[in-house]
């Protein structure tokens, strides 16, 4: 496996397809598989918010460094209407579908590191990271 994956998302095997990305590539790093689970689900939620509100976007999935620490870095992007009021949209139970409202407060408590830039009619990006706790299964040097 590769140290980066993009995948485009436009259609609902793309989510899949990022989310077997996202798994081998935290399986190769040592992550437990409840944190490959964590990982695979906060990208699930948030690659169909690309499809449901933005039509199509982006995945980025990367190893990263941080001194000793070493994680994954997924940034997910879409040139979709924006989200007008982040702060609303973080919230549990908050849809502007006929959703549960869980799909961007879930991926954050999901993840380590969570953030969000929106703008109104050019779109959105999200940010994450999860770091490999030392509960994990050691894996290989990479």
């Amino acid at each position: 496996m590769t140290d980066e994956v993009c995948i485009r998302i436009k259609a609902d095997i793309d989510i899949m397809s990022a989310r077997h990305a996202s798994r081998t590539m935290a399986a190769e790093m040592g992550f437990s598989n409840l944190e490959m689970t964590l990982i695979a689900t906060a990208i699930s939620e948030l690659t169909r918010n690309i499809l449901q509100y933005a039509g199509h976007g982006e995945i980025s999935i990367c190893k990263v460094q941080q001194g000793n620490r070493k994680g994954m870095k997924v940034v997910v992007m879409d040139e979709g209407p924006g989200i007008p009021d982040i702060e609303t949209a973080m919230h549990d139970g908050y849809s502007t579908s006929k959703g549960l409202g869980l799909g961007l407060p879930g991926s954050k408590r999901l993840m380590d590191e969570f953030s969000i830039v929106s703008k109104v009619g050019i779109g959105t990006t999200i940010t994450m990271y999860k770091w490999v706790s030392n509960k994990g299964s050691g894996g290989e040097e990479w």
